[in-house]
């Protein structure tokens, strides 16, 4: 253990001597008030420290001391449900200690040591593990059964297991190795934050994460264990986005990471999550997350370990085979901290003073999503999907950080002011947006959902870019100068717009969406299109086209519940044949 001095502070940078036994990444305590740090930089016998908390009134000949060990978090039961901050101190622990106010150098542990845990093996004393072999389970919430896994690289022989109530650091189970040796596993482990947890295969993105939003699963679909980014300027919405995604994505955990975002718009988040219903088992939806609560007035040096944190719990929860999905809130601000503390260590700054290795830190976080066969004898699958949103300044993506996401993310949705202003939420634009997914995806979804699926999109996707190139004419010579066809493409791509693309998130029937109803939405706007067309070859009216009054109906059918959507499809067609018909006996005679 390597103690060491005070020598320089400069904001959350502590510079210590007589460090020269110390590694990279060790987690020190830093003065007498012990506040937490971890190394980032060494040169000779001299540590720079990034703190963890408030440095104000460090000054040089202070102690320094490190613990030998990285900085890691605790895996276990009790994960579900807590509120930690960056650095998983849980929140409600250190309220109970300091009262509202986080004093410094408070120490609690991350998982409660005096609750007991019901532990059901299933395993059997003689039998061969290896590591990520579930020992046995523990139901943590009504929704989540938490499973007790062999440590990753053991391999061995079930020497002892027995049924009963634990706390998290009570030994479970023994198990013996090859050599003679005999590992004692509790319900608790650590893992280092900068280490990936280990897998035995990573699987191609070829099936969705299903999310119920239309704009998403039709025409920008993410892959289940797939990343993607949600850049926007302020009040389009990114925060309305994520918070359904995790109430309606397909994912059996949600990890929520608020780094560096308004303390007010983290409270809301603690405030609703508690109170939403979860719509697959009407439990309350904190039941299966986890929140890392990092908001902009607590320690700037903590973002950058508050991602790293949240992304090795999601990685825990992917190998006991739950599809996880983690929500960063956002990566902008987790960029900033990284400029701030690589300003103070003095390096040579990279564009707009980001540092240069801004990119492949980035890649380093997002590369540990994916879709995984875990570690294991039974070759269980678990997904982890990362949707991090990006706070550009000023909403101009062309900065670092925007930047060197899109080069990683294989989506992106980008969100749009102008449509938020309008009212049109999501406000992803259609028009910037792209999902590199979805050609890999396409044969599931007409497989699994409608073998016109893929056509389908391809058409409405046409349509809202022609209406784009159309609405250019119109500016410069006004509506009148357009062809009939013309016209009713604007029309139909109205009908995407407002019918299709537009979503209410506090209407009970439209807040999710079923891919079938999708597929039946997009052959409804389709349909019109397609015989509307036919019409006016016929020689009815554009007007007369524009116009019908079943164009209502088609409108109200995001409304209509799942269960009366097949009756209301069939009734809108023929009323729309009807209306036609009767659009084409009032042709124009030439």
């Amino acid at each position: 253990m390597s103690k060491g001095t005070i020598k320089k502070v400069a904001g959350p940078l502590v510079v210590a001597s007589g460090m020269r036994d110390a590694n990279m990444f060790d987690v020190v305590r830093v003065s007498d008030q012990r506040l937490i740090g971890e190394i980032i930089e060494i040169h000779g016998d001299e540590a720079s420290v990034q703190v963890y908390e408030e440095t104000s009134g460090l000054g040089p000949g202070a102690p320094v001391e490190s613990t030998g060990e990285p900085m890691s978090v605790e895996l276990g039961p009790g994960l579900i449900g807590s509120i930690y901050d960056g650095i998983q101190r849980p929140l409600d622990a250190i309220m109970e200690v300091s009262g509202n106010n986080l004093k410094r150098g408070v120490e609690v542990p991350s998982l409660k040591r005096e609750i007991k845990w019901h532990f059901i093996p299933v395993k059997h004393a003689g039998d061969e593990v290896v590591g990520g072999d579930i020992l046995g389970t523990v139901q943590e919430t009504e929704i989540v059964v938490h499973k007790i896994l062999v440590p990753a690289g053991v391999l061995g022989t079930v020497k002892e297991i027995a049924e009963g109530d634990y706390t998290v650091t009570d030994t479970v189970a023994s198990v013996e190795t090859k050599n003679g040796a005999e590992i004692a596993v509790s319900l608790m482990q650590k893992w280092p934050v900068r280490r990936g947890r280990p897998y035995q295969k990573k699987l191609s993105p070829d099936m969705p994460l299903i999310t119920g939003q239309r704009v998403i699963d039709t025409l920008f679909p993410l892959a289940k264990g797939g990343v993607a980014a949600v850049p926007g300027p302020f009040g389009s919405g990114k925060t309305v986005v994520q918070h359904q995604l995790a109430k309606w994505a397909e994912a059996d955990i949600v990890v929520y990471i608020g780094c560096g975002e308004r303390g007010n718009e983290m409270t809301d988040v603690l405030n609703e999550f508690p109170e939403l219903v979860d719509p697959k088992t009407g439990q309350s939806l904190m039941k299966r997350t986890v929140l890392i609560a990092n908001t902009s007035d607590m320690p700037v040096a903590a973002r950058e370990a508050s991602i790293y944190t949240g992304i090795t719990i999601a990685e825990y929860f992917r190998d006991m085979g739950y599809s996880v999905a983690l929500m960063a809130d956002s990566t902008s601000r987790w960029a900033e901290a990284l400029r701030e503390m690589s300003g103070r260590l003095e390096e040579m700054p990279g564009e707009e003073g980001y540092p240069a290795y801004l990119g492949s830190r980035l890649a380093q976080f997002y590369e540990r999503a994916g879709r995984v066969v875990a570690l294991g004898s039974d070759n269980r699958e678990g997904a982890l999907s990362v949707i991090g949103a990006v706070s550009p300044p000023g909403g101009d993506i062309s900065e670092p950080v925007s930047q060197a996401t899109l080069r990683i993310v294989k989506v992106f949705w980008g969100l749009d002011a102008n449509l938020a202003y309008k009212r049109h939420f999501p406000a992803v634009n259609w028009l910037t947006s792209y999902s590199n997914y979805a050609d890999s995806m396409g044969n599931w979804f007409n497989t699994n959902v409608a073998p016109d699926w893929m056509e389908l999109r391809a058409r409405m996707m046409r349509l809202l870019q022609d209406e784009a190139e159309l609405e250019e004419i119109v500016k410069l010579v006004g509506m009148d100068a357009l062809s009939a066809p013309d016209r009713l493409k604007l029309e139909a791509a109205r009908s995407i717009r407002e019918d299709f693309l537009h979503q209410n998130a506090f209407h009970d029937a439209d807040t999710y969406t079923t891919l079938e109803k999708q597929h039946d939405m997009m052959r409804l706007v389709v349909l019109y299109y397609d015989k509307c067309a036919a019409a006016l070859e016929k020689g009815a009216k554009a007007d007369d086209l524009i116009g019908l009054a079943v164009r209502e109906r088609i409108g109200r059918f995001k409304y209509v519940p799942a269960e009366n959507t097949a009756a209301e499809f069939e009734s809108i067609c023929a009323e729309l044949d009807q209306q036609i018909a009767k659009a084409v006996e009032n042709k124009e005679d030439f």
